[in-house]
């Protein structure tokens, strides 16, 4: 569903469907008169038995003569809405019921109880993120309605403040649905080098970005990361995005994305059934770049680094073997037990790059890296493991505040003995035990002293389950917790 979204004062034009959101029973906003019979609304409610708290609602076919084609009275209760979420759930639902309509308003009261410019903005940002479908390469299966734009307009008599303080919240949708957009995206049409270029193209925001080639990650000596690419004929790519929005002296926090754009798990190829998912391998990338875009959009103040290791992981005679060894850009040497334990590869050479490069002050990284976190925490939970303790805990909080909750798991140096090695450094992999948390020490010993996150999304990002507000395949996680963390604290 595609929507134009605005807001107004007030409104007496005609429109498809009338949304009253109301705190009280009969207590509704003035243009209510246009339904031409102020007792008829009351009567509907009785008959349906509404009582205004939150999450009932009703519908009925407005009369002749009134501006509106059917009316939707959505209860907020007296004071029971008063988190965001709970509003971005609120303008999902809403959107949920539009149906057909082409001309929707949605009456809120700022000025009364129970409601706020700020909340308000949050159900708008709802209606947006639910209106999201990815239906660009359907034909004969879609909808004949689906190109059409539904018009949708807020209406309020503190409209003015409602849409400042949408902007913000619209810099967060846009996140979010660019990080949808490249997990849903096919990988025939999205490889390294075209995901950098979505990279490139963000400098319109006033993002820095600079993209690496195979030559010049070459002569870095990436060879972690070059080696997981070895049997795709995509090149891979680094893509290194900076927004400078903070003082000059200050050190940035960075951002690290798992970009593999198809996983086919190299020589220790996967089975077939379910491969096609793979397109989705490079979630943690695709929440980077869409954070980046939702931080540049809302000006945020601080210095950000964000980088994208991008490479397709595919089976030929040039591709890396199962008993091969790789010198990575730190210097440590990695013994490749299983060509499929690739995103740690790809991770721990950015990591480095990041960390060497830049001095940050903390590094998060976000990979759909191992199977393991779905048998640990399903799909309701990110894996959380870091070095940092304060570190740990903003974005555990971050994640209780939007919903996009992450779940800590332990390192230990008794876990770390699972991936040494006998012929190099460590393994890429400890066997099936603690699948997770071997994959986390081994991207560990990347970031040396500086406070450090890993979040694997693997059951996060993709085929997540649907919400109000998101019914798409790819979730976009990992953009609103991670600009929560920014705004609460780091800026």
């Amino acid at each position: 569903m595609k929507i134009d979204l605005t807001f107004s004062k007030t409104s007496k034009t005609a429109c498809d469907l009338a949304v009253f959101v109301v705190d009280k029973v009969d207590e509704y906003p003035a243009d209510i008169e246009n339904i031409a019979d102020d007792k008829l609304i009351s009567k509907a409610a009785k008959l349906a038995d509404f009582s205004a708290k939150s999450g009932e609602s009703f519908t009925f076919i407005a009369p002749d003569g009134s501006n509106y084609g059917k009316v939707l009275v959505v209860g907020i209760g007296n004071g029971e809405l008063d988190e965001v979420n709970q509003w971005l759930n609120l303008g999902g639902q809403i959107c949920a019921k539009i149906g057909s309509a082409e001309k929707v308003n949605v009456f809120t009261n700022s000025a009364g109880e129970g409601q706020s410019e700020d909340l308000i903005a949050h159900l708008a940002a709802g209606l947006t993120l639910r209106a999201y479908d990815f239906d660009q390469y359907k034909t004969v299966t879609k909808k004949k309605d689906a190109d059409k734009v539904r018009k949708i307009k807020i209406v309020d008599v503190n409209h003015l403040k409602i849409k400042k303080s949408f902007v913000e919240q619209d810099a967060i949708v846009q996140g979010v649905i660019l990080a949808r957009n490249m997990v849903n995206e096919p990988a025939n049409t999205l490889g390294p080098v075209e995901f950098a270029a979505e990279a490139k193209a963000l400098e319109e925001f006033g993002i820095k970005t600079e993209i690496l080639t195979e030559k010049q990650m070459s002569k870095l000596g990436m060879n972690a990361l070059l080696g997981v690419s070895l049997g795709s004929e995509r090149p891979p790519r680094l893509a290194i995005m900076r927004w400078d929005g903070g003082k000059k002296s200050e050190a940035p926090i960075a951002f690290v994305g798992k970009g593999v754009v198809f996983d086919t798990g190299g020589i220790s190829i996967k089975p077939a059934g379910g491969m096609e998912d793979m397109k989705g391998d490079m979630g943690g990338a695709a929440a980077v770049i869409g954070l980046m875009k939702t931080l540049a959009m809302r000006k945020a103040k601080t210095n950000v680094v964000g980088i994208l290791g991008l490479v397709e992981n595919m089976p030929d005679g040039k591709a890396q073997r199962p008993g091969d060894i790789v010198t990575s850009m730190s210097g440590q040497t990695i013994e490749v037990i299983n060509t499929d334990a690739e995103g740690r590869l790809v991770l721990c050479d950015a990591l480095h790059y990041c960390n060497t490069r830049f001095n940050p002050q903390f590094m998060i990284n976000l990979a759909t890296l191992t199977g393991a976190v779905l048998v640990a925490l399903g799909n309701h939970h990110a894996g959380l493991f870091s070095n940092n303790d304060e570190l740990a805990d903003q974005i555990s909080e971050a994640g209780l505040n939007t919903r996009e909750r992450v779940w800590r798991l332990p390192l230990d140096k008794e876990y770390d003995k699972m991936i040494d090695s006998k012929f190099a450094d460590m393994k890429n992999t400890g066997g099936r035990h603690a699948g997770s948390i071997t994959a986390a020490q081994f991207l560990q010993r990347f970031v040396g002293e500086t406070p450090w996150a890993h979040l694997d999304v693997a059951g996060t990002a993709m085929g997540s389950p649907k919400t109000d507000i998101n019914t798409s395949w790819g979730s976009g996680f990992g953009v609103r917790l991670l600009n929560q963390l920014v705004e609460q604290n780091y800026e």
